[in-house]
């Protein structure tokens, strides 16, 4: 690991002058620290923002559930309030890594690392949430641009992020055994405007799937969703799996996601 200087600010505004020039947020570190540790990232600062209070918390208010950059995975899976209201994000939380990685790692930080297979992308794009930074307010369908790339610019911080409650929602996935992060994870969500379906695991970004949508608009059903045939253009080839098996799946996955969010 390469040396660096460590800053903990009180509050927002402190952390914001620490972040000036080579420097990097740590919102957890389940991600950066490794990183770090491998010699394949570095900065000069790096500024915690986990001793800032007003960064963490849940919110029901309004019909949207908000949530603060720093709130850990856990708290949101075992939130009465988020279960009650978007029991789908609740279980995606609950879903994350082991206990550790739930514990340590936040919200914040996994959507702004946006890793192409990591679970909270989905349910950003599917719930059609909006990230609130220091700054401004950013809609989910801007906000992820490529891999490991999103819409924040140098020294912006997320602040929080804001969930319309859908009518209906559940997101499912085909984990890789020992990361758990996602091979295919599909993010189903029934709103007032239509359903959104968002695929992550498949790409070099977390990708709303059209195809699905126009199909569960029509019919919210497990067998809408299950004779999609999403086309596998553009979609990841490794060891783990081929790319038209990943887009085979992305059908399988939007089809017990439908039958799991008709079951509640």
């Amino acid at each position: 690991m390469y040396s660096f200087d460590y800053q903990r600010p009180a509050d927002r505004a402190a952390a914001a002058a620490a972040a000036k020039g080579d420097a990097r947020f740590l919102a957890g570190g389940q991600t950066l620290i490794q990183a770090m540790k491998l010699r394949l990232s570095s900065a000069e600062r790096l500024v915690d923002l986990g001793g800032i209070a007003d960064l963490k918390g849940i919110t029901v208010a309004g019909g949207t559930v908000t949530i603060g950059a720093m709130t850990p995975h856990a708290a949101v899976a075992r939130s009465a309030d988020v279960q009650k209201a978007i029991p789908a994000l609740a279980e995606l939380a609950g879903s994350i890594g082991d206990p550790m990685v739930r514990n340590a790692g936040t919200i914040g930080g996994s959507i702004a690392n946006a890793d192409p297979a990591a679970d909270y992308p989905a349910g950003v794009l599917a719930l059609s949430a909006t990230i609130h930074t220091d700054r401004r307010s950013i809609p989910a369908d801007a906000f992820f641009t490529g891999m490991f790339e999103t819409a924040l610019q140098p020294g912006e911080l997320i602040v929080s992020v804001g969930f319309p409650v859908p009518q209906k929602a559940a997101y499912v996935k085909h984990k890789q055994p020992a990361s758990r992060f996602a091979m295919v994870g599909v993010f189903v969500a029934q709103t007032g405007g239509g359903v959104r379906v968002a695929a992550t695991g498949c790409k070099g970004s977390v990708f709303r799937v059209a195809e699905l949508e126009v199909a569960l608009t029509k019919s919210f059903t497990p067998e809408a969703a299950r004779v999609v045939g999403v086309p596998s253009a553009g979609f990841n080839s490794d060891l783990h799996a081929s790319a038209e098996y990943r887009a085979a799946m992305v059908s399988v996955m939007a089809a017990r996601a439908v039958a799991a969010a008709n079951a509640r």
